[in-house]
């Protein structure tokens, strides 16, 4: 089923994100990952790539499974790294081959170490590229398209992002799934400013459980969030007195007490970025009413 009727039929909900593991032989404890997570009842699931769409060729196969196996509802990323209108077209036929109608459409992070996006295609240098080609070739997929509540890293003003996102929108995306943030005052403020604009899509806020402080500091400096310094105090002193254990006890308590506040403003749902943690995602979402 397409994501945004999905959401227009039962609100609020929780959504997952999963990662494919780059070997096939750690398959088994994704999977595993994923049994443990079903009562959970995500509206979807989506299944993202490794850095430089480096686990690309598993997408196809990951998404099908979910969806025949498990009767998860999921949506496949896809980003203009390495893209090319044949390679896309093969992608889009296999998923509807596969039933799954619903897509998130990125530009993609650059490779690993290369510091700036360099397209390898002229046809696909930004999402909105490759938001209009997907609505032109596959009008019946939905189609999700990423938002900035701090703003993309790259973009000159917020105002300028946020007409990228219209942009996008206004192309063909259906809905809009945000970046991390850790304030809940900047998702708000992003919806408002983007409402204000004239844009109406659903916007679903992605929240990130912090497991470790060397991972959320390259995560943060690579997407532009920023931590509040209250925060971040604590996660520093959590890991001073106990490494990462007691960092991601800190990180999981504060993950519930921001989607609960997002779903009692009155976010249509939270977006959960997994990190293929089971106990961390359980143990969020014990706190929710959805």
């Amino acid at each position: 089923m397409r994501i945004r009727e999905l959401m227009e039929a039962r609100r609020p909900f929780v959504s997952l994100e999963f990662f494919p593991p780059k070997e096939r032989e750690a398959w088994d404890g994704f999977f595993g990952v994923v049994e443990k997570l079903i009562p959970v009842r995500p509206l979807f699931v989506s299944v993202t790539y490794g850095a430089g769409g480096s686990t690309h060729a598993h997408t196809l196969e990951i998404v099908s499974r979910l969806k025949t196996a498990y009767g998860l509802e999921p949506m496949a990323h896809l980003t203009c790294v390495g893209a090319s209108k044949d390679k896309i077209r093969g992608f889009l036929g296999a998923l509807a081959q596969a039933g799954v109608d619903n897509v998130l459409a990125l530009r993609g992070d650059p490779p690993k170490g290369q510091e700036t996006f360099v397209p390898d295609s002229e046809d696909f240098q930004h999402a909105s590229d490759l938001v209009a080609f997907i609505r032109a070739e596959y009008p019946n997929l939905c189609l999700g398209v990423a938002g900035y509540p701090e703003c993309h890293p790259e973009a000159v003003s917020p105002q300028e992002d946020l007409e990228h996102l219209r942009h996008k929108l206004a192309l063909g995306g259906s809905f809009a799934v945000t970046q991390l943030f850790f304030d809940n005052d900047r998702y708000f403020d992003f919806v408002a400013r983007a409402r204000a604009a004239g844009i109406d899509a659903p916007m679903v806020p992605g929240v990130l459980p912090v497991l470790s402080l060397a991972s959320i500091k390259r995560f943060a400096a690579l997407c532009g969030a920023s931590l509040p310094p209250a925060y971040m105090a604590e996660l520093e002193a959590a890991d001073a007195a106990g490494g990462n254990a007691a960092v991601a006890e800190v990180g999981i308590a504060y993950a519930r007490k921001q989607a609960q506040d997002l779903l009692r403003r009155g976010a249509p749902g939270v977006h959960l970025y997994t990190l293929n943690k089971a106990e961390a995602v359980l143990s969020i979402v014990s706190g929710l009413e959805y």
